[in-house]
């Protein structure tokens, strides 16, 4: 991978930033204080803040220079959202999971009710560090707007609504991929696209990216779901076999080991195709040829082993 160091660097940037930005576990309420850093600071592939320096280095910027304060704030906004929404994915009332990253679940390692709040308090923290990125006001506003729809019920929300009531049953392909453009692959076209409005893209930029975004989220999901049919636990850092184990609506479940394996194939050559695009369009305006770090992140969402 010819950007690893870019990337080792980058996430040592959002881990410094995540660190600062959180309350202090000296502070009141420290138990929750304590579950939060807990939450978010723990081993985490980083994956959705890397997306928004990268975004932001393709789009120009110097690979050195792009962890600017307004890519600092979104890169923090989108990991605190990703955070709370495993933290309430792992609670009892949903996917009752004991193990994330590596280590007990947060309401294992402390309980359902700050487990709850932890979500709740990294949501409002998300936001809170978004809204106040050094970028001109329309920028932010528009990033707000991005992150919010990606979160909610057009976004990931709805699609744990909806991968609840799909389990058990045996949903259509559009309607899995459905659930599963909404579920994973909102947030991480959010964290494109928003890497694109903090360095000023237009419109036709903001398009490319997103469509980029959509694609790098399906065959995040799709890898996702082989992963936990054919890993185990100890790589994985999270308990393997859950989708089967809960009747849950996978590619796996729907296409089988070879068929999802086969659709990863083909949005893998997709993606491959929208970064070549988009990569043509930037020279052709004379933008530096700092897109290696996206490319190589397309690469390890869809290729990776954990």
């Amino acid at each position: 991978m010819r950007s690893k160091a870019t990337l080792d660097a980058w996430r040592a940037r959002v881990d410094a930033a995540l660190t600062e930005r959180l309350p202090a576990d000296t502070s009141e309420p420290t138990r929750l204080h304590t579950a939060m850093r807990y939450a978010v600071l723990g081993e985490g592939k980083r994956l959705r803040p890397l997306l928004v320096y990268a975004a932001g280095a393709a789009l120009g910027a110097p690979p050195a220079d792009v962890g600017s304060d307004a890519l600092d704030h979104a890169a923090v906004a989108i990991e605190l959202i990703h955070a709370y929404s495993l933290v309430h994915d792992d609670l009892p009332a949903m996917d009752d999971d004991a193990l994330r990253r590596g280590r007990p679940t947060v309401h294992v390692a402390f309980d359902d009710a700050t487990a709850i709040l932890v979500g709740d308090a990294l949501q409002s923290e998300a936001f809170a560090a978004l809204a106040a990125a050094p970028a001109p006001a329309d920028a932010v506003l528009a990033a707000v707007r991005e992150l919010a729809k990606a979160a909610g019920s057009r976004g990931m929300c709805g699609g744990q609504a909806i991968d609840m009531a799909m389990t058990g049953r045996a949903p259509s392909l559009a309607s899995l991929a459905t659930m599963h453009r909404m579920k994973t692959g909102a947030l991480i076209e959010a964290a494109v696209v928003m890497g694109g409005i903090l360095r000023g893209a237009g419109a036709a930029r903001l398009d490319a990216l997103r469509h980029v975004g959509a694609l790098l989220g399906l065959g995040f999901q799709i890898k996702d779901d082989l992963l936990d049919a054919e890993a185990d636990s100890a790589t994985l850092g999270k308990t393997a076999g859950k989708d089967e184990a809960q009747g849950k609506s996978t590619y796996v479940t729907v296409l089988g080991l070879d068929g999802a394996s086969a659709r990863l194939d083909e949005v893998a050559r997709e993606l491959d195709a929208a970064l070549t695009t988009f990569m043509a369009a930037r020279k052709d305006d004379g933008t530096n040829d700092n897109g290696q770090a996206l490319a190589d992140l397309a690469v390890m969402a869809v290729r990776r082993s954990r």
